[in-house]
């Protein structure tokens, strides 16, 4: 038997909020993702493939924001070619039989590794909304007129928005960090770095870094001014 159009599930998708999820053992955010479906019979089932990326074009950016970006962008002025969606992650989803609509989670961690762009982007952006695109694919299992298993593609071009606010990115990575930052040092830099907290008797590696950085803005002592000439 032919299966035409009207019979095959058409799936809509909508992004409606973000949380932290309190349990995890790495800062992770779980999307709540409604699906709808029109068109056709009942879902039996759904293997879904998320593709989330950063739409960092869609927002403004305050000065301190554009310095924190320079790194992942360049300086502001090139950001009109620079400033490049990010991508985020992907991860596929299992649903299971629907009739007309369901909601799931999408969990997503939340690194804090500052070699990453998308951390460095998250880090920066402090205030307001970061806008996110999702875009879906996958497969669709569903009954045929006759009743039998079949299956349909999830087009790419199925997609939705969401503006994530900044503080929840903020509040989940502090509550797990306690506000500290991760550093990935090659093991020689790490190696002379240790030597010079035990030659100071430094207590940790936060006053390590510290003494490191007050040194360096010592200002440099000034030149002795030049003795006059004698005949």
């Amino acid at each position: 038997m032919t299966v035409h159009e009207q019979d095959i599930p058409d799936l809509e998708f909508r992004v409606t909020g973000a949380r932290a999820l309190p349990y995890a053992a790495v800062p992770t955010l779980a999307f709540r993702l409604a699906v709808a479906r029109s068109g056709g019979g009942p879902v039996r089932a759904v293997t879904l493939t998320t593709a989330i990326r950063i739409a960092v074009g869609r927002r403004r950016y305050t000065p301190a924001e554009q310095a924190s970006l320079a790194e992942v962008f360049g300086p502001p002025e090139q950001w009109s070619t620079s400033l490049r969606p990010l991508a985020w992650t992907q991860l596929t989803t299992s649903l299971p039989a629907f009739d007309d609509t369901t909601e799931t989670d999408l969990p997503v961690p939340c690194s804090c590794d500052m070699e990453l762009a998308v951390a460095k982007y998250l880090d920066a952006v402090r205030d307001g909304e970061v806008p996110l695109d999702f875009q879906f694919s996958g497969t669709v299992f569903h009954s045929g007129p006759d009743g039998r298993l079949r299956t349909t593609r999830i087009s790419w071009s199925k997609e939705t928005g969401y503006r994530l606010p900044a503080r929840i990115c903020h509040e989940l990575t502090d509550r797990h960090f306690g506000g500290q930052r991760w550093l990935r040092l090659p093991r020689e830099t790490y190696d002379r770095l240790g030597a010079h907290r035990a030659r100071h008797a430094l207590g940790g590696w936060d006053a390590t870094v510290r003494s490191l950085l007050d040194r360096a803005a010592d200002p440099l002592p000034s030149e002795p001014a030049e003795a006059p000439c004698t005949p």
